[in-house]
């Protein structure tokens, strides 16, 4: 097992995040990580509102967009600089119909999101190249000293 904080952990270092209308969900988040001066975190927990929703579905090229109001259900993932985070989401249309998938850029609050992170001061997410999966894939690197280069 590799590192020992854990969600329940007192001293873990959690930011909670209220996102405001208007907000791009994704890069809220990572404003929120660089702010924090912080290059790795997840996404333990989030819901809200969104107009419009973004998703890439399992499997596909394109984004769905979702133009309508929606409900944040689920959100969860990796947070990395710009570019690098992983996100799902599953979002309920104004007929309760459900989707999720990869949330994207474009995902815009309507009333409000509200977000918890978990911060990884000593840890660095990226993506690269994956052979096995022909995609750009997590990879995780501790950093020798927290706002250092990685190691």
């Amino acid at each position: 097992m590799i590192g020992s904080m854990s969600p329940t952990d007192p001293n873990a270092p959690l930011l909670p995040l209220r996102l405001h209308p208007g907000d791009d969900l994704r890069r809220a988040l990572e404003q929120a990580l660089a702010q924090q001066n912080v290059e790795a975190a997840f996404v333990l927990s989030g819901i809200g509102s969104l107009r419009p929703a973004v998703l890439r579905l399992a499997g596909a090229a394109d984004a769905l967009q979702i133009d309508g109001d929606t409900e944040v259900l689920t959100l969860a993932g990796t947070l990395g600089a710009a570019g690098t985070s992983h996100l799902h989401m599953s979002v309920a249309d104004h007929q309760g119909r459900v989707v999720g998938g990869h949330a994207g850029y474009g995902c815009i609050v309507r009333t409000t999101a509200e977000v918890l992170l978990m911060l990884l001061p000593a840890w660095q997410f990226s993506r690269e190249p994956d052979a096995t999966t022909g995609y750009a894939e997590l990879a995780i690197r501790r950093l020798i000293n927290p706002g250092a280069a990685p190691c």
